[in-house]
């Protein structure tokens, strides 16, 4: 999805605050909400975790960048209960007193076609090139690597290819791969000439040269 949430090479945000000592949780309230997640995901009320990660995705942009961690959390988890009948959206303005921030509806999706787990279409060596695809639904594709090229160092197995499990069932097992790219190829002549970036990626995202 081209939303807010895939900020990887994006300026203007600031730099990351280290939190010295940072503890697990800042308040009370979160550790609530980390409470009641886990319990909803043993009971299999907010689906898989690329169901999950959608639901924050859909998040308003400006609602997103103003929330912290465990308020994406508290969304999200709102979200998928109302969107699964758990609980109504009238519900949760009752107990809260005011207007419960949701995220937004899933638009409309054509689903990719996930290859059926087999053989690995490519080998540790292998040069690759990022499809150039810009998905409405969740994916875990950065903006960032598609239509660039790299070269796989690592063959990881297979696992769901989250851009069907986000929004289906079907099986959709596929090889994953670690990908190198020359800091360059992503960021431009103005990038360390030795330094590289590796990103893991399904092979869905992936071309041969």
């Amino acid at each position: 999805m081209n939303g807010i949430t895939d900020l990887g090479g994006m300026d203007g945000f600031g730099r990351v605050e280290v939190e010295a000592n940072e503890p697990v949780f800042h308040h009370r309230w979160e550790r609530r909400v980390f409470g009641l997640v886990a319990a909803a995901a043993a009971r299999r009320l907010t689906g898989t975790t690329d169901v999950f990660r959608f639901a924050i995705e859909r998040m308003p942009p400006s609602r997103y960048l103003a929330a912290s961690y465990y308020e994406r959390w508290l969304t999200a988890l709102a979200t998928l209960l109302v969107e699964r009948g758990v609980v109504t959206r009238e519900e949760l303005m009752a107990r809260t007193g005011s207007v419960f921030s949701l995220s937004q509806p899933i638009p409309p999706l054509q689903l990719p076609e996930a290859r059926p787990a087999a053989t690995p279409r490519f080998a540790v060596g292998s040069a690759v090139v990022v499809r150039n695809d810009h998905p409405r639904g969740h994916t875990r594709c950065p903006r960032y690597v598609r239509g660039r090229r790299g070269t796989v160092v690592r063959v990881d197995g297979v696992f769901p290819l989250p851009d069907v499990a986000a929004h289906s069932e079907q099986r959709c097992d596929e090889p994953a791969y670690g990908v190198r790219f020359a800091a360059r190829e992503l960021w431009g002549d103005d990038a360390p000439a030795n330094d590289s970036i590796h990103v893991d990626l399904w092979e869905h995202y992936l071309e041969p040269v």
